[in-house]
């Protein structure tokens, strides 16, 4: 028996990295699993593995930028399972980033960038909630210990988040569906290997209080529990899940 049986849950930016992991550990605790994502043939490996490994999960293809396209992930996740319970909104442009200041960078870039990294979790709330009204829900969006340091528009857009968050509990409270934050530290990804230089990376770790890196398995916990009935009572707030990196009253 798991936490997750019978339920359903969407996971953005799974087909790798930590999305990956979100959906790998919700499909172990019995949950229905979407896989959702724009790179179908790393996406699409993610599910069948899932599935090879016992747990049911299917793939669907979305940009999170795009109302459209999120209307119809969760019009798919409905004709495939019936229901929703769960949301994971972890996809961002992230690997590939490119570092700049807000004063110089490309505007139309700096838009498409914020339309993915803090309007996209809106778009998929929009989307999804009106299908979890019925019974309730629970949603754990992805921020970042970058909200609260010198990261560019990256921390502004997890700053957003955070905002959106704790906007979006009022709102979402009435009808018994939680929404609550994760902001990580410095991760141990593909995506933070190719972003962020190794000189940069290595400062970070010194000053962090466990004096390594998170990996993706480091935040699985943390979503589950808030995903699950053990947070019953748990909405609006963000937790750090950064080895001590940064400290908030």
């Amino acid at each position: 028996m798991g936490r997750f049986d019978g339920r359903t849950a969407i996971v953005t930016g799974a087909a790798q990295g930590i999305g990956e992991a979100y959906a790998r550990a919700l499909a172990a605790e019995g949950a229905n699993v979407v896989v959702a994502d724009l790179n179908r043939e790393l996406g699409e490996a993610v599910a069948k593995q899932i599935t090879a490994d016992g747990g049911s999960a299917v793939f669907k293809d979305v940009d999170v930028a795009d109302g459209e396209s999120t209307a119809a992930l969760a019009d798919f996740t409905i004709e495939q399972f019936g229901s929703i319970e769960h949301l994971v909104n972890n996809a961002a442009i992230y690997g590939g980033m490119k570092i700049d200041s807000l004063l110089t960078v490309d505007w139309d870039y700096y838009r498409k960038f914020m339309s993915v990294n803090m309007d996209g979790a809106l778009h998929v709330c929009r989307a999804v909630v009106p299908h979890m009204r019925a019974k309730g829900g629970s949603i754990v969006n992805q921020s970042s210990t970058a909200a609260w340091l010198y990261s560019n528009y990256y921390g502004l857009a997890k700053a957003g988040v955070n905002s959106l968050t704790q906007q979006l509990a009022t709102e979402l409270g009435w009808s018994n569906i939680r929404i609550n934050a994760i902001a990580p530290g410095p991760i141990d990804t593909e995506a933070t290997r190719t972003v962020t230089p190794g000189n940069i990376v290595k400062d970070m770790v010194k000053r962090i209080p466990l004096q390594r890196m998170g990996t993706p398995e480091d935040l699985v916990g943390m979503c589950l529990f808030l995903l699950s009935d053990d947070a019953g009572w748990v909405t609006g707030q963000i937790f750090n899940v950064d080895g001590g990196q940064v400290y908030r009253s």
